[in-house]
């Protein structure tokens, strides 16, 4: 789909991928199913009570949880569907939300489908990997938060493209495209195809953080 806004590109192409691979599909996000992914991304941008629950703990977090499992009951069709035809009239539909959280979101969710399913790294459009790696830009700091006693840098493989994303010493570096850098800071390690050099010291706080959202 030429021309269309990269959030919705990865939004179409996950729906097909649903439909290819149907509701009980696995998920990296295990014991979710591709139904239980699909109820998620919907509650999170249709469902203004409970969507926070999301990111949010607590009763908050509860309430999410009873939400998207009852979503997830309703015929799995009905949810592609409803899920296919974007976001609603609203905040979800503001440019720099499609942009950022909503694009990475997508991403990393029609990853979390592909890869449990056998399907391998994508080499990504020049436009994406250039999103990917200007999202990962906004706000290292956040996606590396839980890291202590080390740095980290992270590096576009084959460019001489770096991000500081924490300070501190020794630094580590993890190398890779900027979607499987994405993949890694939103906790799919063992998805995640990159290379973490640096000190011993550095690598070994990297690899035991518990990096995600």
């Amino acid at each position: 789909m030429p021309g269309s806004p990269l959030d919705a590109v990865e939004r179409a192409q996950l729906c097909d991928l649903l439909e290819e691979l149907g509701p009980a599909a696995p998920t990296l996000l295990e014991p979710w199913t591709a139904r239980d992914l699909a109820a998620h991304l919907i509650l999170r941008e249709r469902d203004y009570l409970a969507g926070p629950g999301l990111v949010l703990s607590g009763p908050w977090r509860r309430l999410a949880e009873r939400r998207q499992s009852a979503l997830a009951t309703r015929d799995f069709t009905w949810l592609v569907s409803i899920l296919r035809s974007g976001p609603p009239p609203g905040f979800f539909r503001t440019g720099w939300v499609r942009q950022l959280p909503s694009l990475n979101e997508f991403f990393v969710h029609h990853e979390d489908l592909r890869r449990a399913n056998g399907r391998g790294p994508r080499t990504c459009e020049q436009a994406m990997d250039q999103a990917l790696w200007h999202n990962l830009g906004r706000a290292p700091w956040f996606l590396a938060r839980r890291l202590r006693r080390a740095g980290l840098e992270l590096q576009w493989a084959g460019t001489g493209k770096t991000i500081r994303a924490r300070h501190g010493q020794p630094v580590a570096r993890i190398t890779g495209p900027p979607g499987e850098l994405l993949l890694y800071l939103f906790g799919r390690k063992a998805a995640a195809h990159v290379e973490i050099t640096g000190p011993h010291a550095a690598v070994e706080a990297v690899q035991h953080t518990p990096f995600g959202m």
